[in-house]
């Protein structure tokens, strides 16, 4: 069927028929779809439940999930570019927040990251299918994966890139946490508190683990400021995104509860972080033998059998080839 439909658009339009007959429609889908998304109107049953939710709690519906300040050129663009959806907002920043990017504006650079990249890749797609029929004769499913193709990997590029950022990030935090546990514990067993040894071992640590340092910052600028210390450890634990980490704040906010002594719960918590990372090197260590085994075959049991077998396969051809003659 689909062979019949492209030697018709073939005979009809010529050689770029069933490429004309899937971009154009796509390209005017595109442009229709365009202004209809981005001046969305607003559904009668929403505006209803909004005037409901304002009559119930109308301290609570009145505030913002986001706060524009007028400066940023996507703001306008901003029900399109981000979700409207509390939940599936908080989401997508908490995982932009546990990558690195904390601007008010992530969330929106980040979709329209994706929508550009998508969008211009499709374009890219496109030409090389125009310039592939041009030079030859390819299949209709090749031109389509040509054109779509590129897209959805532009689309999906920029979750790639965050998703990696955070694996990274959070290896970096976890790599560094005993080390910054163990600095604590010194400061908090010379006379400094809480909140100083936090400061100087974001000080410390920066050289070698940034991460971590810049989370320890918005900790002690966040108690600077005045807000409760419980709530402060709580964020740091969702931003980090980090096991260790929330072990650690569920230690600290036990021990302020109860009033037992901070550098005791440090001590004996420090103890077990350098215990856990003897661990998790020894386990890695055991693994190794493992991942080695396809490499040694391949690298070691080649040369071997060339060396040993070599000699005895050159003499066997050599008393044939005498034999012959």
């Amino acid at each position: 069927m689909i062979e019949q439909i492209t030697s018709m658009l073939t005979e009809q339009f010529g050689p770029f028929g069933p490429l004309l007959a899937v971009g154009i429609p796509g390209m005017f889908l595109i442009l229709f779809t365009l202004p209809v998304l981005l001046k969305k109107r607003a559904d009668p049953l929403d505006k209803l439940r909004a005037a409901a939710r304002q009559a119930e709690a109308p301290k609570e519906s009145s505030q913002k999930l986001r706060h524009g300040n007028g400066k940023d050129k996507l703001e306008k663009y901003s029900e399109f570019l981000e979700p409207q959806d509390e939940q599936e907002y908080s989401a997508v920043r908490l995982k932009l927040l546990q990558a690195g990017y904390r601007s008010k504006n992530a969330v929106r650079t980040y979709h329209f990251l994706q929508f550009s990249l998508g969008l211009g890749l499709l374009v890219v797609g496109g030409v090389l299918a125009v310039i592939m029929k041009t030079t030859g004769d390819p299949g209709t499913q090749k031109l389509v994966l040509t054109v779509l193709g590129p897209g959805v990997a532009g689309y999906m590029l920029p979750k790639y890139w965050v998703t990696k950022r955070q694996q990274k990030r959070q290896e970096e935090i976890v790599n560094g946490f005993p080390d910054s546990l163990d600095m604590m514990l010194v400061c908090v067993e010379a006379g400094q508190s809480l909140d100083q040894s936090i400061v100087r071992v974001a000080k410390e640590i920066r050289a070698g683990f940034p991460a971590l340092a810049d989370e320890y910052e918005m900790v002690a600028h966040e108690m600077k400021a005045g807000k409760d210390r419980i709530q402060v450890l709580r964020d740091m634990s969702e931003r980090a995104g980090v096991p260790d980490v929330s072990s650690f704040v569920t230690v600290l906010i036990q021990s302020a509860s109860f009033g037992t002594s901070i550098a005791e719960a440090l001590r004996v918590y420090a103890a077990e972080m350098r215990d856990k990372r003897v661990m998790r090197a020894e386990e890695k260590a055991n693994t190794l033998p493992t991942k080695m085994t396809l490499a040694t075959m391949m690298l070691t049991v080649p040369p071997l059998l060339i060396i040993l077998i070599g000699p005895s396969i050159y003499q066997i051809v050599e008393t044939f080839k005498k034999a012959n003659f």
